[in-house]
């Protein structure tokens, strides 16, 4: 009874943590997102300026700098479903800034009967992991790739990222107890809900699925 007290303490200590998380990327990715819409004057007015002197090369080079910066704020996922959208895009917020190349096929309902924290939990939790395997590769080598869509009554997920060659021991990580944990709960979760997951390690590859009635 006090170990079973025990773990529930840790596991709800380790959803919260995970939720503020979660919410300090987003409000980040938001912030950057007024930031640029604050300043949209501005620059609107300095393009005027440059004009105005027939300085088109200035012009060329003032919009170029916007849509590369417009480019790393933008939304790049709109599923409809906020939970998912909240965590994919923070996710794909921190890939961006660590060199990570994301590929995307998201189709879901707006509304899910998988209860927001746990869909919150699973998909933090399998970016996480895919992003620290992929830091141990150069930048050039790089690459996750993200599937979603609606199978007969099945949410599927399917993750793919590139990793530091095959290795037995990639289904559980060794980087802080953090981690291990995390893995565990997305298994307990998927189970709870009466899903599946699956994983496969290949040569410089690591994929997980994930199939979730709805």
């Amino acid at each position: 009874m006090f170990l079973d007290k025990l773990i529930a303490k840790k596991v709800a200590a380790f959803e919260q943590e995970l939720l503020q998380k979660y919410y300090a990327e987003v409000e980040n990715m938001y912030g950057k997102m007024r930031g640029w819409r604050h300043d949209y004057r501005h620059h609107i007015q300095a393009m005027k300026v440059h004009a105005s002197r027939g300085e088109m090369a200035e012009i060329q080079r003032y919009l170029d700098m916007l849509d590369q910066d417009l480019t790393n704020v933008e939304t790049v996922i709109r599923t409809g479903n906020s939970a998912a959208d909240a965590v994919l895009n923070s996710k794909l917020s921190l890939a961006g800034e660590r060199q990570i190349r994301v590929r995307t096929s998201v189709r879901i309902p707006v509304h899910l009967t998988t209860p927001e924290l746990d869909l919150c939990t699973i998909l933090g939790n399998l970016l996480d992991n895919a992003m620290e395997a992929c830091m141990e590769l150069p930048p050039e080598k790089r690459l996750i790739r993200i599937y979603m869509e609606m199978k007969g009554n099945f949410l599927y997920f399917a993750l793919t990222n590139t990793a530091g060659g095959r290795k037995k021991n990639h289904f559980r990580t060794t980087r802080g107890a953090g981690r291990g944990l995390g893995l565990n709960r997305v298994d307990a979760i998927v189970k709870k809900l009466g899903g599946h997951v699956t994983r496969a390690s290949e040569e410089e590859a690591f994929s997980t699925e994930v199939l979730l009635p709805q």
